[in-house]
């Protein structure tokens, strides 16, 4: 059993606000997988709901499953909301956990800064090296370690013109206020040069902000990076691109299953089970944080919906249909 004596009393405050935050960690939602020789207690902590954050929690718990380990979860979810990130961390900091899991770029911060002496995993954080997670990808350097989901920005880019051969521009909606989300704009920015394209941002803040800002793009493709904000919205800008004929293109393909057109992407459920990976060489080896490099998918996958790219009005080319896995094509 491990436990933070340093942020006890702040712990204390946690609970008594996560017990109005709508917490799943109460023992009758706790989960477990198949009996081993020790059991283990891993809290789960995501930054808010959404398909791609999900599945990657999933792969985390299937990776664990699959290696037998006896374990129950405590299952946390901030909802988008900085107070309760700093409320949950603090609470984890001062429970008996073996291990946490940090799910997207604002709650593996949180966590970072307040759990020191228990192993710490992300997952879905797309820098974690410029988030501060890390000293290096190679070297992590404390207890602290995980998964990324850096997407070939370039790749994706480029599926534009395969969908709009004389496309010139390309409006990216995304939160300012997530980091993972500017520096990807950044990569965006440096893929549109090398095509010609200019890029136009549009701000949203809070998934309320999501239509509005996506509305307000005069474009000729949308690209939707892997910011909790806007994908928790996604339909709002799928919505946006379907009355307007714009194709959507996406950052993962679980927003291409749900609505987009394309993507070259990651599979969050398999880079989640990556991570549960990483969790059972820590839990059952020995592992350190310290030393584990960060990882990531090696593979990205063509994600096509062919029913989306019809009503946004564009056709994908069959060639490109036949560079993909028919399971990764929505109809």
């Amino acid at each position: 059993m491990k436990k933070n004596l340093t942020t006890v009393v702040a712990a204390v405050v946690a609970v008594l606000s996560l017990a109005a935050c709508g917490s799943d960690s109460d023992s009758s939602n706790s989960s477990s997988t198949n009996s081993g020789s020790d059991s283990y207690k891993i809290a789960v902590a995501q930054t808010v709901t959404h398909s791609s954050l999900d599945a990657s929690i999933a792969g985390f718990k299937q990776a664990i499953a699959d290696a037998g380990l006896d374990v129950s979860y405590d299952d946390e979810n901030a909802n988008n909301d900085q107070t309760i990130i700093a409320s949950i961390a603090g609470t984890i900091a001062a429970g008996d956990y073996d291990l946490v899991l940090g799910v997207a770029t604002p709650m593996a911060q949180g966590l970072a800064q307040t759990v020191a002496n228990i192993p710490v995993l992300f997952t879905a954080v797309t820098d974690p090296v410029g988030a501060g997670l890390v000293d290096s990808l190679d070297a992590p350097g404390a207890n602290i370690t995980g998964t990324t989901d850096a997407n070939p920005v370039e790749e994706q880019i480029n599926l534009v013109l395969d969908l709009v051969p004389d496309a010139k521009t390309i409006g990216v909606v995304y939160n300012p206020g997530e980091a993972n989300s500017v520096v990807q704009v950044e990569w965006v920015k440096e893929a549109a040069e090398k095509l010609g394209l200019e890029v136009k941002e549009a701000n949203a803040v809070t998934t309320a902000e999501v239509q509005q800002a996506a509305n307000s793009l005069d474009v000729d493709a949308i690209y939707v990076p892997t910011d909790n904000t806007v994908v928790s919205a996604l339909d709002s800008v799928i919505q946006v691109g379907e009355s307007k004929k714009i194709p959507v293109i996406a950052a993962e393909g679980d927003s291409v299953a749900n609505g987009a057109v394309a993507t070259y992407g990651l599979s969050y459920e398999a880079l989640g089970y990556q991570t549960g990976e990483m969790a059972v060489k820590i839990l059952t080896e020995g592992a350190d944080p310290a030393t584990m490099a960060v990882e990531t998918q090696k593979e990205p996958v063509l994600y096509l919906n062919l029913g989306a790219a019809e009503r946004m009005g564009v056709t994908i080319p069959q060639d490109l249909i036949d560079q993909a896995d028919p399971a990764d094509i929505t109809q």
